[in-house]
């Protein structure tokens, strides 16, 4: 639209995305810039300071190895994800994430230490920290890393991304807009990381009305990461690996903690514990079901064994666990002093990352020392950094990667110049937020190495730059085209408003996908259908209006939505059997199969708009 000013930024390295991974790729690439005279540019659709998971804070670092080994790291991450990982992306991020941490502590992220000056263990991997101002800390050293570059550095906050700018079969830039102003911008590029983050909203939420927009994961991450790395023409990997956090119900308040630190237990109504009245279960998804920690969505499967058997609600049992910890001490005045610090650390976990939680706490009267307080499993999410795996096919490192997982620069995708870190690559589970950062830093030295040896880009033709604005843009014109045409704008046979979009996507992913209401279960005859829902659907996405920048955006969002949906019940179909229970169910395929311990792959071929469906062997380098 005419009355939208066109901007064009030339830089050489394009860091898209503020959260974890793409601040630390900002302090990892202004370092090495320096010494090249390189271009570094950041664009969040946010504000870096509180963008992207860790944005409401964190109780804990999940990933620090300390005197544990990198071998046996791996093999848990492998038998957390039932066989499905990377071992090359994995080992190479934990190789390193220890030297992140220390980064943040030195920034001046609390780290909780005992008496001895040692970190504090929540569980093997993880140490607490109070970390309502985790994400702060760490964008601001990003930001000081770009300003210390001078011309050569610089961030834009409120412009989302909407597309990759190709030529041929390079990345070579992103289009976008503002959030704020009537702006689209044009961003060129030698080299384009992507950290948008993974995606929610995409199945119906447990929580309806005004709480909607609650989950776990960051209600704003809508699969940019995906569709960008997905129409670019990029291989993605894993996109069957939903994840199904277990939480405190209703406020999606963290259970990590009270496993972990407090060593609590969870409970049906019966007062009876899932994990050991089931344990027999364990033995179908063997060996999975016999190592230790039992992998995450195993937990969820008895879980959700018990719901169905009309055992539930499921209780955390938090006033037994504080009692425990107190029965251990005699003395009557340490124990009320003891009592007193547990309840202040039970409190400070919510605190310092899902304030909801204790509000919904408080709001229902529940004393975490004498209440016990339900947990439930959550509807399905998209997410590369934590316990799930979806994400692009990326290049492995050259000293640890077998020839099968090298073919360019580390950390880049399958097409040229693009290369993804955090949430969008995939196969690398467990980054968690010390990973991701670290794997953007990972990325971001393999982008400068691209841009030194590959310095000339083609420019892109102008006609081609006005044809994406006029797409870009469309849902305001539609709009401003058929508005008139009813009483009620929300209501129109002209166009669809994207929250009504939204509804209809995630109707047909929780019904046919294996959402909420069919119990994470589904089958080939559901998929199939689910897929035929999707096409009318994209149809309709033609025609998606936006009355303001706001809706534009949640336009946008959609689409970026409806790509991941696409990929997701392609690869359930593709993926002939059961391998993560918990995470979802195939009824037609009900068990585990040595022949499918495999990556499922695929790629949308961006010259035919055709889905291939790809098989890639595991090449197992810790055994």
């Amino acid at each position: 639209m005419d009355h939208f000013e066109t901007i064009e930024i030339k830089t050489d390295i394009l860091i898209l995305g503020g959260g974890m991974s793409a601040c630390g790729a900002a302090y990892e690439a202004a370092h090495w810039a320096k010494q090249h005279n390189l271009k570094v540019t950041l664009v969040d659709k946010a504000a870096m300071d509180r963008s992207g998971a860790v944005a409401m804070g964190l109780s804990a670092i999940n990933l620090y190895l300390g005197k544990n080994s990198l071998k046996d790291y791996v093999t848990y991450v492998k038998n957390d994800l039932m066989g499905i990982a990377r071992d090359d992306l994995v080992a190479n991020i934990a190789r390193h994430v220890d030297s992140s941490v220390h980064l943040f502590e030195k920034w001046g992220l609390p780290i909780w230490k005992d008496e001895e000056g040692n970190y504090v263990k929540e569980g093997k991997w993880q140490i607490m920290i109070h970390g309502e101002s985790y994400k702060n800390i760490v964008s601001e050293a990003a930001k000081n890393a770009l300003k210390e570059l001078g011309d050569n550095g610089s961030y834009y906050e409120r412009i989302f991304i909407t597309e990759p700018l190709m030529d041929g079969d390079r990345c070579v830039g992103a289009t976008g807009f503002s959030v704020r102003e009537n702006k689209f911008y044009v961003f060129r590029a030698n080299a384009v990381l992507t950290t948008m983050g993974g995606a929610v909203h995409i199945f119906r939420p447990k929580s309806v009305g005004e709480g909607l927009g609650r989950s776990w994961y960051p209600p704003f991450n809508s699969g940019a990461s995906a569709y960008f790395t997905i129409k670019a023409g990029a291989e993605m990997t894993s996109q069957e690996v939903r994840f199904i956090p277990v939480r405190f119900k209703d406020a999606y308040g963290p259970v990590g903690a009270w496993f972990l630190l407090f060593q609590a237990k969870a409970r049906n109504s019966l007062g009876e514990d899932y994990m050991e009245t089931r344990v027999a279960e364990l033995e179908k998804w063997a060996p999975y079901g016999k190592v230790k920690p039992i992998p995450a969505n195993l937990r969820n499967y008895l879980m959700m064994l018990d719901i169905e058997d009309g055992k539930g609600p499921i209780y955390m049992r938090t006033d037994e666990a504080i009692k425990n910890l107190l029965g251990k001490i005699e003395d009557e005045k340490e124990a009320r002093k003891a009592k007193k610090h547990l309840e202040s650390e039970a409190w400070e976990d919510f605190l310092d990352m899902t304030i909801s939680q204790a509000l919904h706490w408080a709001s229902s009267n529940i004393m975490p020392e004498e209440t016990p307080s339900e947990i439930a499993a959550c509807e399905p999410y998209f997410i590369g950094s934590h316990s799930g795996a979806s994400g692009a096919w990326v290049s492995g490192p050259e000293d640890m990667a077998p020839e099968a997982y090298k073919w360019g620069y580390g950390q880049m995708t399958t097409v040229k110049g693009l290369f993804a870190a955090g949430d969008a690559s995939g196969a690398s589970s467990h980054k968690f937020s010390s990973g991701s950062f670290t794997e953007g830093r990972i990325a971001a030295k393999e982008a400068i190495r691209f841009c030194v040896e590959n310095p000339k880009v083609s420019a892109i033709q102008q006609e081609k730059i006005d044809i994406v604005k006029k797409e870009v843009l469309k849902p305001l014109e539609i709009f401003s085209n058929h508005k008139d045409y009813s009483i009620d704008p929300e209501v129109n046979p002209n166009y669809i408003k994207p929250k009504a979009f939204m509804h209809r996507l995630q109707k047909i992913m929780d019904e046919y996908a294996g959402g909420v209401s069919s119990g994470f279960k589904t089958s080939k005859a559901f998929l199939e259908r689910g897929l035929e829902l999707l096409t009318f659907l994209k149809e309709d996405a033609e025609n998606l209006a936006a009355s303001d920048l706001n809706e534009l955006m949640r336009c946008w969002e959609n689409k970026h939505r409806l790509a991941q949906a696409d990929a997701h019940i392609r690869t359930l179909l593709f993926r002939e059997e059961t391998r993560w229970p918990g995470y979802y169910f195939r009824t037609d395929f009900p068990t585990m199969k040595e022949d499918w311990k495999c990556f499922a792959n695929c790629r949308w071929d961006p010259e035919s708009g055709e889905w291939e469906m790809i098989r890639r062997e595991i090449i197992d380098l810790v055994e």
